[in-house]
């Protein structure tokens, strides 16, 4: 049997990429601590109401990639063990297709009277498969895990739009509204394309010159040292 065409998008696929390893070349929580310990960009960092957002942001955003790694484990599993729920059609041309969907049925066979005892043969083998899916789907725990990581899912997004109405009063603040947009674009996005390096580049920016100003401080911190122990 020939698996040739998927004519519709598989309906269990995980979209979600979750990022392994680095996620940013220059992580905010550096910033933080380095804008903390010279005070750059603000006389108090940690009453920064960016800083707060962000924080409560990366952990339910780390609580949403475990719960994504393990529905993507279940997955995978019911994927070896079930497969993802299709049917088996013969065309009129004589070639056999392997179909994911009732939408991608019709694409194949159209709603004709010539074609629906085939329509009728192919629906009874999808529902039997996607019974057995299902069932192999709560048994495991997959659905709860993907409802889980969906509500987590949701109140990561919450917490990314109040990021748009929160305003920073810090050089850490800023950076960290970009390192929560830049980690999730890259989560979903293609990381190599606009504008996902520019964003990238404006974090490390931030970060050089936070460290600057960081040196700046306590250059000069030294100079008045040095100073008031020339006129002792």
């Amino acid at each position: 049997m020939a698996d040739s065409d998927n004519t519709t998008t598989l309906p269990y696929v995980t979209r979600r990429r979750v990022l392994a390893g680095t996620v940013v070349a220059a992580t905010a929580w550096t910033l933080e601590g380095k804008a903390s310990a010279s005070g750059a960009g603000s006389t108090n960092v940690r009453s920064d109401p960016a800083l707060a957002l962000w924080r409560e942001w990366g952990r339910v955003h780390k609580q949403t990639e475990r719960l994504c790694r393990r529905q993507q484990r279940l997955e995978t599993g019911l994927v070896e063990s079930v497969g993802f729920p299709c049917m088996t059609v013969r065309v009129p041309e004589g070639e056999e297709l392997t179909v994911h969907s009732i939408e991608g049925l019709n694409e194949v066979l159209g709603n004709g009277p010539d074609t629906a005892a085939l329509r009728e043969r192919a629906e009874s083998e999808f529902a039997a498969h996607q019974a057995r899916w299902d069932a192999a789907a709560e048994k495991t725990g997959y659905i709860a895990a993907l409802r889980a990581e969906r509500e987590a899912g949701e109140r990561t997004k919450d917490l990314l739009e109040a990021f748009s109405t929160t305003p920073a009063t810090t050089l850490a603040g800023v950076a960290c509204k970009l390192d929560a947009v830049l980690r999730e674009g890259e989560a979903w996005e293609e990381c190599s394309e606009f504008p996902w390096p520019q964003i990238r580049s404006a974090l490390n920016d931030l970060v050089r010159i936070a460290e600057g100003l960081g040196a700046d401080r306590v250059q000069r911190r030294r100079i008045r040292h040095d100073q008031a122990e020339t006129l002792r």
